[in-house]
């Protein structure tokens, strides 16, 4: 069993913002294969298991951003699986907008999300799917930065975005269905 992980806020305040592309994108991935999110047995909603040739669960943590590794903890928990069978995708400033970097294992980079996930499981290694959402409005000074993501994209990032979510979502995809009898590459 592989989990997909969205990370973002719960709350129709926070839809459409830089901050949930995460949520935007297993919701997108959701409804490719027609699964659908219903609420978790723990702080999470959950889609899945796809069945037929998917074999794997989509999850959005209800426990805000900067606690998503309480969430995720319950996950791995609950279906008995090491973090490596997890995609954690979240946004990342630092990446130009539209762009994206899988990796296998790394440090926060100083995103709250990932830091709680790897507080919570006391390790670094789990892939993730970093989003780029630095756009032409990125601030210089950083202390505008949670304005920023909490932001939504303006018009004309936004018809970026979308496209380049649409090639996430099939790539991860692949990924999953690659890589069923061994972890996320």
């Amino acid at each position: 069993m592989r989990v997909v992980v969205g990370l973002g806020n719960p709350g129709s305040e926070y839809h459409g913002t830089r901050h949930n592309i995460g949520f935007a994108i297993v919701d997108a991935v959701a409804e490719k294969i027609g699964i659908e999110f219903d609420a978790g047995p723990g702080e999470y909603h959950i889609a899945g298991p796809g069945g037929g040739e998917h074999n794997f669960v989509l999850i959005k943590p209800l426990t805000y951003m900067n606690n998503s590794g309480i969430a995720v903890k319950q996950i791995l928990e609950q279906f008995a699986i090491g973090a490596e069978d997890l995609l954690v995708v979240i946004d990342d400033f630092h990446l130009p907008l539209g762009s994206y970097r899988i990796r296998q294992r790394g440090s926060s980079g100083g995103h709250n999300g990932l830091y709680s996930i790897i507080y919570h499981l006391q390790s670094e290694d789990f892939p993730r799917l970093r989003f780029g959402i630095a756009g032409t409005t990125l601030p210089a000074d950083k202390s505008r930065m949670p304005d920023f993501v909490l932001a939504p994209f303006e018009p004309a990032e936004a018809e970026q975005v979308t496209e380049v979510s649409q090639r996430v979502v099939s790539r991860i995809i692949g990924l999953l269905d690659e890589n069923r009898e061994s972890s996320v590459t």
